[in-house]
């Protein structure tokens, strides 16, 4: 594509964008994070449904301490915690990808339709945006979790549909702005469709923001999961996501005395998030045009 050909702008940013020291690692960390999801079965030792026993007894070798044959010690029905971790980046991953996908669609299809044809439809969407935005969002996912069965699928719409209003908002803003420079004037001028302007004029001149919003986004849809795991209204067990393995960390007997059960879901939920802000941040940095 001509828009990242060498000295074009996209070139330019990417080089300020390796200059940028945090953004690097977390674009490091990210993909660490990617690459242990992908190969979970390589990984870890165990499934991570797999019970364990006590040796020589019929009971659940239940909150375990960190041993040789558990990394990180078991859980209270006595699952390897590692594993765990492993798998629930699998599964943690790809609902912030999925939610994010689909609140971009459809923000970004908002935003260009408001921002280009304004007027009545601009009134329309932009007041259906004003509503979604007054409900608190946290609100609004354990409502549509708990009016339907939990389940995986339904934390990722639910997410993906109530986070589209920043992209929409984005977006149309960028979309005003566009519109009124002289190539979007002259492709009105000579005939052009309305389709063919949004798609090859518009839109590929806004990617830069939007591909910002992705990665802010994506950070917010890991928070959103573990808040709604943590609650018991987002992944349901066996299935491992390191909201639902924050579930223990609400008995105080397990705050106090057992760290190894919440500290590593806590740890590489904050660690990816702060990743993925760092890796905004330099894409903001990078794509501004005043640098």
């Amino acid at each position: 594509m001509t828009l990242f050909k060498k000295n074009s702008f996209y070139d330019f940013a990417y080089k300020r964008f390796k200059k940028n020291k945090l953004a690097v690692i977390g674009a490091a960390v990210t993909l660490l994070f990617v690459v242990m999801a992908i190969f979970a079965p390589l990984i870890a030792p165990y499934e991570p449904s797999e019970f364990f026993f006590v040796e020589g007894q019929n009971v659940y070798n239940k909150y375990a301490p960190p041993s040789d044959g558990h990394l990180l010690g078991t859980d209270s029905l006595g699952r390897d915690v590692f594993s765990r971790l492993i798998y629930g980046a699998r599964v943690t991953m790809m609902v912030a990808l999925l939610a994010v996908s689909i609140s971009t669609v459809i923000g970004t299809f908002i935003g260009l339709i408001t921002g280009y044809f304004g007027k009545l439809v601009d009134a329309i969407f932009m007041r259906i945006v004003d509503i979604v935005i007054s409900f608190p969002v946290l609100f609004l996912l354990i409502s549509i979790s708990t009016i339907m069965k939990p389940s995986i699928w339904i934390v990722i719409f639910a997410i993906g549909f109530v986070s589209w209003t920043s992209t929409a908002r984005l977006v149309r803003g960028e979309v005003l702005r566009v519109k009124q420079l002289d190539y979007i004037v002259a492709a009105n001028a000579c005939g052009s469709s309305s389709l063919k302007i949004i798609l090859k004029h518009i839109l590929p001149n806004i990617l830069a923001p939007i591909m910002v919003q992705i990665t802010i986004g994506t950070a917010q849809a890991i928070l959103m999961e573990a808040s709604l795991s943590f609650l018991g209204v987002g992944v349901q067990q066996p299935t491992p996501s390191w909201g639902n393995m924050l579930m223990d960390a609400q008995k105080l007997l397990v705050l106090r005395d057992m760290p190894w059960i919440w500290i590593p879901p806590g740890i590489v939920n904050l660690l990816l998030v702060l990743a993925i802000y760092f890796v905004g941040d330099g894409l903001r940095d990078a794509f501004d045009p005043k640098q």
